[in-house]
């Protein structure tokens, strides 16, 4: 049976050995393509170690800087809202000094038309369009003026807080998000690899909605800072013109009551001058009245004694016509009774005309009489309301322009409480 077995495949030696050589090579080819391999993993490791901790503190620095540009903004928005609120409250400030000055005017316009009113009261020739009426008229204009400047410049300041309102809250908001996303940087900065709270989130490199560019970042806080530097120049400016406004207003309306006041005092003077001189005119008349009185019953004494004389002249031209025959002579006794007749009929005719030339003077002087008295009643009631103008305007004095008396100011028109702005 063994003779019987095929034999198998037989290698030769050759074939033996290079067998054994080519097991051999790929073998060191293996080990140097194992070694090269691990070679080239150390380096890459340390290669990518020494990259990420690169990035990562790279990754921290511009955290870091990042959070050093949001404080230096933040800063920067904190000082600009200080200064914004600083600001509103110089203006609000300024505004309720206009709303006082605006509400001082009430007294002075309040005077005037009373003192207009008052002066209505005068009777006959006394009511005259004189200067006092000019000044005053003037006066009132002048006030009605102020008034409208001054609600122009109220209006304009709350309109001004409305804006410097708009700038703050902008600037707030502005610093409520810097300060909420550099909380949220100084957390990024504060996570290390050992952190608890790191893991891997879903598609981590998606660019959100609403991103900005560092350009746009700082712009639209520079805009903002900008915009409120603008209103509070708008505002400084506005509290120089109402400060400005205030005094000028206040120089004029002084100015003007000055010379109302000098007004009615010359008036009040030329009107207690025409009063003594009508009463000395008055005084004079009555003395002339009497003097005529007396002259008048002088004369009618005199008319009735010159009676007597004619009487007997009369009789005795009457008695010697009686005479008879020849002795009815017209001699020199007859001419000279007729003389007589004639001279006091002439004199009793003169008599009668000067009488009734002084009873008509006597009348004329007790019409003018009683004409000068109810003058002189209206000279009174003048002269009496100039004196109560005056007394009205001494309320002025206690009224100054810029003062109020003590208690809560009552604004005319729109007014608020500093900050309390309420916006549509």
């Amino acid at each position: 049976m063994a003779t019987s077995a095929k034999p198998g495949l037989r290698y030769s030696v050759s074939d033996w050995d290079t067998s054994n050589k080519q097991i051999s090579d790929t073998a060191e080819h293996r080990r140097h393509m194992s070694h090269m391999t691990r070679q080239e993993g150390r380096a890459l490791r340390n290669e990518t170690t020494s990259k990420t901790n690169w990035d990562k503190s790279d990754s921290s620095r511009r955290l870091s800087d990042r959070i050093w540009d949001i404080s230096r903004w933040r800063e920067t928005l904190e000082s600009c809202i200080q200064e914004v609120e600083k600001e509103m409250d110089a203006l609000t400030l300024g505004k309720e000094e206009t709303e006082r000055a605006l509400t001082a005017t009430a007294v002075p316009l309040e005077v005037t038309v009373e003192c207009l009113t008052l002066r209505e009261g005068r009777r006959g020739n006394e009511l005259v369009s004189d200067p006092v009426e000019a000044q005053l008229k003037k006066e009132v204009e002048m006030i009605d003026g102020a008034q409208r400047v001054l609600q122009q410049r109220i209006d304009k300041a709350f309109e001004q807080l409305c804006l410097l309102q708009v700038s703050r809250q902008q600037l707030t908001h502005d610093l409520q998000n810097k300060i909420e996303a550099q909380d949220i940087d100084l957390s990024c900065l504060s996570i290390t690899v050992t952190s608890p709270k790191t893991s891997l989130k879903p598609n981590p490199l998606r660019i959100p909605i609403g991103s900005t560019t560092p350009q746009q970042w700082e712009q639209f806080s520079q805009y903002n800072v900008a915009r409120a530097q603008e209103e509070m120049q708008a505002s400084l400016q506005l509290r120089e013109d109402m400060s400005v406004t205030r005094a000028q207003l206040q120089n004029e309306l002084d100015a003007q009551r000055i010379a109302t006041v000098f007004a009615i005092r010359k008036r009040t003077h030329h009107l207690e001058q025409a009063h003594d001189e009508t009463q000395w005119q008055m005084k004079s008349s009555q003395d002339e009245i009497s003097d005529m009185e007396r002259d008048i019953r002088s004369l009618e004494d005199d008319l009735q004694a010159k009676m007597a004389p004619l009487k007997l002249v009369h009789t005795r031209l009457e008695n010697r016509t009686k005479r008879p025959g020849v002795d009815l002579c017209r001699d020199e006794v007859q001419y000279g009774l007729v003389d007589e007749a004639n001279q006091l009929e002439a004199t009793i005719l003169a008599l009668k005309q000067k009488l009734a030339q002084a009873q008509y003077a006597l009348q004329a002087l007790q019409l003018h009489q009683a004409h000068m008295g109810e003058d002189l009643s209206r000279k009174k009631d003048a002269l009496s309301l100039e004196q109560r103008s005056l007394e009205t305007r001494s309320r002025l004095a206690s009224a100054a322009f810029t003062d109020v008396s003590s208690g809560a100011v009552v604004p005319l028109t729109i007014s608020s409480g500093r900050h309390n702005l309420e916006l549509a």
